[in-house]
């Protein structure tokens, strides 16, 4: 197969993924969007939205995707069809698809995917996979361990709209041990607008510049009562304060961090509370608490084009794990004036934390694979880039998980991009044609009957 006649598009919420199989990495990686400033007329497609010179205040964001699931075909295939003329500059005639659908894709999105590949864009054949097994492809075929030889992992996909917990034999996800939590980056730059919003300036419209300070600045904590009693520490003495400035429209056209040595302080903490921490565990007296609030109050300038985030860093993250329900509850944090509960009271989702729902999915498969699984769990996705992410996940993981279990949780190299390098890596091989549809096929028997070949 040539260069460039397999087309790879790893099709999320957030990102769309483009290239050309046999490739190491995607010619575009574009939001998956189209976006229209306050003080334009004029939607931006795709890569637009990252266009140096484009304005991102205020931006009303129009997705193709709402939670997860296909549901504005046109928008979706206006997406597609920038990516594919103007960025990856291919004849579809020519040339096969191979797309990456989200698991349990309803029917009625699966057909209207199939009008837009076959009818409207003209591709000459169609591959569907889902993102658990591509991840699952791309690491066996670079480990040498023995869990890459038992072709078994467990792949933890925390994406745009919700996080999988999806176990994978011999490059199959067995759908029946699949498990999900309806919380993804979406949630969690909501959620960061929110706080953001009601604790300084006002910035419930502004989704890519919220969106880019999670990204920067954002983290997990690994003892979050300890964390919570520092951040009520004042000026440079609190090691999670940091400053984000906003674009001002003439000489920045981005928002970015103000001192990244200042948003890297939070590292050198230990990472389990000691003994010599004794001054942190006592509870200030109201007198310390009006004053610190004082203080907190002080730092809201509107005048100045710029927020500071103190806990908010850590606490966002945070809703992954459902322990946080207890350990704060009850807690007041700086400059709120009720209790601060996170997790599922705050964001109303009841639902199981990311540890509980991997251990579901194992124990819904045999009990022989469950050891294996539990050695050989796989992180992708982008809300997996938080710093300590993984090592936190490892330490709420093991007290679920029997003693004589391993425990092993591999981080990938570039979680965003991991769907993607597998379906390149299949799209290259030689058995890739005889696993795709064909349009005369499509044509001849319609989507439901060619649907049938795709196991997922």
């Amino acid at each position: 197969m040539s260069k460039g006649s397999a087309v790879v598009i790893d099709n999320g919420a957030g990102l769309c993924k483009a290239g050309f199989g046999g490739d190491m990495d995607p010619i575009a990686v574009v939001p998956n969007s189209l976006g229209r400033s306050a003080n334009s007329k004029r939607w931006l497609v795709a890569d637009e939205l990252r266009a140096a010179d484009a304005d991102v205040t205020s931006v009303s964001l129009r997705r193709p995707f709402d939670r997860g699931y296909l549901v504005n075909p046109d928008l979706q295939r206006e997406v597609w069809e920038r990516v594919l003329r103007t960025l990856l500059r291919v004849d579809p005639a020519r040339s096969s698809l191979l797309l990456v659908e989200p698991l349990f894709n309803p029917l009625a999105a699966q057909r209207t995917t199939d009008e837009i590949v076959f009818e409207d864009l003209g591709f000459r054949s169609l591959c569907v996979a889902d993102s658990p097994s591509l991840v699952h492809l791309y690491e066996a075929s670079r480990r040498t361990d023995c869990q890459s030889h038992s072709q078994c992992s467990l792949v933890v996909d925390c994406g745009f709209s919700f996080t999988h917990a999806a176990p994978v034999v011999h490059n199959f996800t067995l759908n029946y041990g699949v498990r999900r939590l309806d919380l993804g980056g979406k949630a969690l730059t909501n959620y960061l607008k929110e706080l953001v919003s009601y604790r300084s300036v006002n910035l419930m419209e502004e989704t890519l510049i919220i969106d880019h300070a999670k990204e920067k600045l954002c983290f997990v904590s690994l003892d979050v009562p300890r964390d919570l009693r520092v951040a009520r520490r004042s000026g440079k003495d609190n090691p999670f304060k940091c400053t984000y400035v906003l674009p001002d429209g003439i000489e920045h056209t981005k928002g970015y961090v103000k001192d990244f040595d200042e948003a890297r302080r939070y590292l050198s903490l230990p990472h389990e509370s000691s003994s010599t921490d004794s001054g942190l565990k006592k509870e200030m007296s109201p007198s310390q608490h009006n004053a610190e609030k004082s203080v907190e109050q002080r730092r809201i300038d509107l005048t100045q084009n710029e927020f500071t985030l103190t806990n908010e860093r850590f606490l966002v993250p945070e809703c992954f794990s459902p322990q946080c329900d207890r350990v704060l509850s009850g807690v007041v944090l700086p400059c709120c004036k009720a209790p601060y509960v996170l997790s599922s009271q705050v964001l109303r989702m009841n639902q199981a934390g990311l540890a509980e729902c991997i251990v579901r999915a194992v124990n819904a498969c045999h009990p022989l694979l469950h050891p294996v699984l539990f050695e050989s769990i796989i992180l992708t996705g982008g809300s997996s880039l938080f710093p300590r992410f993984a090592e936190r996940l490892e330490r709420d993981l093991r007290p679920l998980v029997p003693d004589d279990y391993q425990v092993k949780i591999t981080s990938q190299e570039d979680p965003i991009l991991g769907v993607w390098r597998g379906g390149s890596l299949l799209a290259s091989s030689p058995e890739f044609e005889s696993m795709c549809i064909t349009k005369s096929e499509y044509e001849e028997i319609g989507s439901p009957r060619c649907r049938r070949r795709f196991f997922h």
